[in-house]
């Protein structure tokens, strides 16, 4: 194993050029490796790592569940026709979220992402420029306007081993059923797992509140975890939480049949379907997987290859855990010849 020194095209290049018996470059879709391995191999195969096309297909997945967000709310109980429904109370004075000065810069930072990206710019170098976190562009980016990130401020966020089944009691209460014993009785064999008395206290809290509690919607992350799940493995309560989620939204739908074919796609290495499924994409209003689509289709033949042969970074993707992890314990105080060492004679 060798440890180049950088990221550059012209050093990987370099470095395949001294080895011209390289007959498979298996690698994942940073221009970088593309354009190296092209000029140092050109002889060789590229192949596109399996494993980061499924996480590229899943970023871009919750990006388009984020876009959607409003239809993740079909599973709430419609209460505001209610005409005798208090308004909720209001927002502690002292929350820095209402304060005009953090509301103004989370507007500006808002803007500012936004702008960056139409102009072109990639996450990762956003980031760069502003001095943000990969998290903090994350949320910016994927907000539609800056007041959806005032919401995620102000909700509560503390989540229970009931919050999935929480819509079940809501559909059963609404019937009629408001026996806590019977309920928990009912919400066992789909898999709860908590106590009774967390059953009984939310229903306690339905009869007693004046607004009377309701399940939060699942987070975009969530659904787009049950979205990428195989079918099989999703609990009941999943199942038929998704189930409404997709009938209420036809994008997601949607969504939810490219994700599938792509994972049959990879599982059962038919790569010579990737050309139907970009054309199928590109027929729905999902602009991040257009954007996918369009890198895809700029290294359609590795990620054809990637789809098709055996080959995969598994080994590589162990040792890359493992030079993070060295890097880390040096804390930045050491160049890169320590860190070499470190790489090539540590256990």
């Amino acid at each position: 194993m060798d440890l180049l020194p950088d990221r550059e095209a012209s050093s990987l290049a370099e470095w395949l050029a001294k080895r011209p018996g390289i007959e498979v470059v298996c690698r994942d879709r940073a221009p970088f490796f593309a354009e190296g391995a092209r000029a140092g191999a050109p002889q060789a195969v590229q192949v596109a790592d399996r494993w980061h096309l499924w996480n590229n297909l899943g970023d871009a997945a919750e990006r388009a569940v984020a876009r959607h967000r409003q239809c993740l709310r079909v599973l709430l109980p419609d209460r505001e026709e209610k005409a005798d429904e208090p308004t909720p109370p209001e927002e502690k004075a002292d929350s820095p979220w209402r304060s005009d000065r953090f509301a103004n810069r989370i507007r500006a930072r808002h803007a500012t992402v936004h702008a960056l990206l139409e102009a072109g710019h990639s996450r990762r170098s956003i980031g760069r420029q502003l001095h943000m976190t990969h998290r903090t562009v994350k949320s910016l980016a994927d907000a539609a306007k800056p007041e959806d990130l005032f919401r995620g401020q102000w909700q509560h966020n503390r989540t229970s081993v009931l919050d999935e089944y929480k819509p079940y009691l809501d559909e059963r209460w609404d019937e009629g059923c408001t026996n806590a014993w019977k309920l928990w009785k009912e919400i066992v064999p789909l898999g709860y797992r908590g106590s009774y008395g967390r059953v009984s206290a939310y229903l306690r809290e339905k009869r007693t509140s004046p607004r009377p509690a309701t399940a939060q919607p699942p987070s975009p992350r969530v659904v787009t975890r049950w979205i990428l799940s195989r079918p099989e493995t999703l609990t009941e309560i999943e199942h038929l939480r998704l189930k409404a989620v997709l009938a209420n939204c036809p994008e997601l739908n949607a969504l939810t049949g490219h994700v599938r074919a792509f994972a049959h796609m990879l599982t059962e290495r038919q790569g010579e379907r990737l050309p139907q499924w970009l054309d199928a994409v590109r027929q729905d209003d999902l602009p991040s997987l257009h954007t996918l689509a369009a890198g895809i289709d700029r290294d359609r033949d590795a990620v054809i290859a990637g789809l098709t042969l055996p080959w995969n970074s598994g080994v590589v993707e162990g040792h890359v855990n493992r030079i993070k992890m060295l890097k880390r314990q040096m804390f930045g105080r050491a160049g890169f010849a320590l860190l070499r060492k470190r790489v090539l004679l540590a256990p």
